[in-house]
């Protein structure tokens, strides 16, 4: 429990210190969010400084270094591939920042990276024993080379889900920060993976660290280096632990997210009408007149309560 504890202060402090010291450095740089001229409520945010996903993840790299986890094989890769599609957002947040436009890699682009690192990440799983899913009240089964296409699957819908749910202050990082804590009582309470329960806490306590510059009113924005990065690292955790078919359950809200734009746009080019006021979900809360705050304590509690009966079927 102290190397727990001990975990957790020192990942929210190395985020705390690293985004203190991005952020001077975004706003030099004029690195700030280019906003959409029909989200009525965000024109004030014009010019927010964004990548602040950078600091966070580098403070989690740095952490995991420090305590020794990245000479767990299965931690670094875990790693790496939350730094690859970091890294894919930040080719897509500069893009943006570099041409003062909304519009960074396009779509082809976008998918072609993430279908790559996903195909790598399935590759990597079935390559080396971690082909074995996780049902509950049945146990474990090996799924074989069909962990390919799971993967690819699993890693593209998170990594989407979790960036449509970035939109109001301090929301993707709030959701996350109780995903990643579900996640880490759900494999403790299982007892096979203490290393990624580990670094399961430590992107708690950066996530934790990075809140203090990102909740309403947010002094940084993560930008899509951010929310893919956590995207990357959800659907990471899950599957080489064994635990990807509790991805839509602990991350319901991520799922609601995506569902929401999904029906939009169907339901719209076949009637010319909207379901909801704005996609995702989220603005169509705000365009009802609910707080950023509010619609962030809701999605948050909700992440709990999911987390809560997903250790139920332990």
């Amino acid at each position: 429990m102290k190397t727990e504890i001990l975990l957790l202060f020192t990942a929210c402090s190395m985020s705390i210190f690293f985004c203190a010291l991005l952020i001077p450095f975004l706003k030099k740089k004029k690195a700030g969010q280019y906003i959409l001229g029909y989200v009525e409520e965000h024109k004030n945010k014009s010019g927010t400084p964004t990548m602040g996903g950078l600091g966070f993840v580098a403070a989690a790299a740095v952490t995991a270094a420090i305590f020794g986890l990245l000479r767990e094989r299965r931690l670094a890769v875990i790693l790496a591939f939350g730094v690859a599609f970091t890294l894919v957002g930040f080719l897509d947040d500069y893009i943006k920042f570099r041409y003062q436009r909304n519009l960074g890699l396009r779509a082809w682009q976008k998918t072609a990276f993430q279908l790559a690192v996903s195909l790598l990440a399935g590759l990597f799983c079935y390559t080396n024993g971690y082909s074995v899913l996780y049902i509950p009240f049945f146990g474990n089964v090996d799924i074989g080379l069909w962990i390919v296409p799971l993967a690819v699957l699993v890693f593209v819908a998170t990594v989407n889900s979790v960036n449509l749910t970035d939109g109001l202050d301090g929301l993707a990082a709030s959701v996350s920060f109780w995903y990643f804590g579900a996640f880490a009582l759900l494999l403790f309470l299982q007892g096979q993976n203490k290393d990624i329960v580990d670094f399961a806490l430590i992107l708690c306590g950066v996530l934790a660290g990075y809140l203090v510059f990102n909740t309403n009113k947010a002094s940084v924005f993560m930008g899509d280096t951010g929310s893919l990065g956590l995207g990357g690292f959800a659907a990471s955790i899950a599957m080489l632990s064994g635990n990807v078919l509790f991805i839509p359950l602990i991350g319901i809200m991520f799922v609601v997210s995506s569902i929401s734009v999904i029906l939009q746009v169907i339901y719209y080019k076949k009637t010319k009408r909207r379901i909801f006021l704005m996609a995702p979900l989220h603005h169509h809360f705000q365009k009802k007149g609910y707080t950023e705050s509010k619609i962030v304590y809701m999605y948050s509690l909700i992440t709990v309560a999911a987390g809560l009966l997903a250790v139920s079927f332990v």
